[in-house]
């Protein structure tokens, strides 16, 4: 009986060692969570080791502690980056629940973005945020670059040396001596600027279903609500007969292929194009003209007018 009550005091002792280690340690927890630096800190216990982007639950624990995301556990065939051991199925609950009290700026921040979200909000947030990078929008390659309009302009000009033309207007000329292979037929882009603003005009050339067609587009070097502000029309013709095109360019948001796809821009088929071209048909001479222009409020109407660059 003494041996028993022994034991319950220093059981009960442990307990409220443990209670008294484990307040101190949520106490500390939420003291840093209400200054500046600690939400840092504790951001930082929410950042995965190996992918080192926030962890969303299902947040996953080794036998030691050590964290990393459910996207993570599957790359390391589970077992711990950090000691090595076998992770099974252990959830950090604890950091779960921290998570859901965070309220943490946007990942582009530095990009100008000046929105703060709870932290399950926020990677919904920046999968649209207007200031996240663009991709490359060089079309043809796998370019993984990424960046804001002046870093992927220097880019375009430096590393995939296309050519850079200012100006609201263009007439360009496409020759190519083979026309009857379609595959691989895409010209360089080249990209243009007006009103401060850039622009990527494609032309290449791609199966539309049976028939092989060429295709002419624009996209603008920018996001889709500035890309509606603008216009442009796109001609192509010869022997007495032309075919016309007019939009508005969609944002580099898109991908070329997806732009591509929805045939938004001027379509030509292989047949016209020999046709336009003249001669023998057997070469493929096709000049491509055009003009982009800002649409403008009219204050007396309230109806949108051209506004044509000189």
């Amino acid at each position: 009986m003494e041996s028993s009550s022994i034991d319950s005091s220093i059981l009960s002792l442990t307990m409220m060692e443990e209670d008294e280690h484990t307040h101190h340690q949520f106490s500390s927890i939420s003291k840093l969570h209400n200054n500046g630096p600690t939400t840092t800190s504790v951001h930082d216990l929410l950042e995965c080791p190996v992918c080192t982007n926030s962890m969303y639950p299902p947040i996953h624990q080794c036998h030691n502690g050590h964290t990393l995301c459910s996207t993570c556990k599957t790359r390391v065939h589970n077992r711990c980056p950090t000691c090595r051991q076998e992770l099974g199925d252990i959830r950090c609950l604890a950091l779960e629940k921290i998570a859901e009290s965070l309220e943490l700026p946007c990942r582009y921040i530095s990009l100008g973005c000046p929105e703060i979200f709870p932290y399950y909000s926020k990677l919904k947030h920046e999968a649209i945020c207007n200031f996240r990078p663009y991709n490359c929008p060089y079309a043809g390659s796998d370019c993984s670059v990424v960046g804001d309009i002046p870093y992927l302009v220097a880019h375009l000009r430096d590393d995939h040396r296309v050519d850079m033309h200012s100006g609201c207007t263009f007439n360009h000329r496409y020759v190519k001596s083979n026309p009857m292979e379609v595959e691989n037929a895409t010209w360089m882009l080249t990209v243009f600027h007006c009103f401060g603003q850039y622009f990527c005009l494609h032309f290449e050339a791609f199966q539309l279903g049976m028939a092989p067609v060429y295709m002419a587009f624009l996209r603008f070097m920018g996001d889709e609500r500035e890309a509606r502000n603008y216009s442009y029309s796109l001609e192509v013709g010869g022997n007495g007969r032309k075919l016309t095109f007019e939009g508005s360019p969609r944002s580099i948001r898109d991908s070329h292929k997806k732009v591509r796809d929805s045939h938004d821009g001027l379509i030509i088929y292989r047949h016209m194009a020999l046709f336009f071209s003249g001669g023998d048909r057997k070469e493929l001479k096709l000049r491509v003209t055009g003009r982009i222009w800002k649409e403008q409020q009219n204050p007396d109407g309230g109806v949108c007018i051209p506004n044509l660059c000189t």
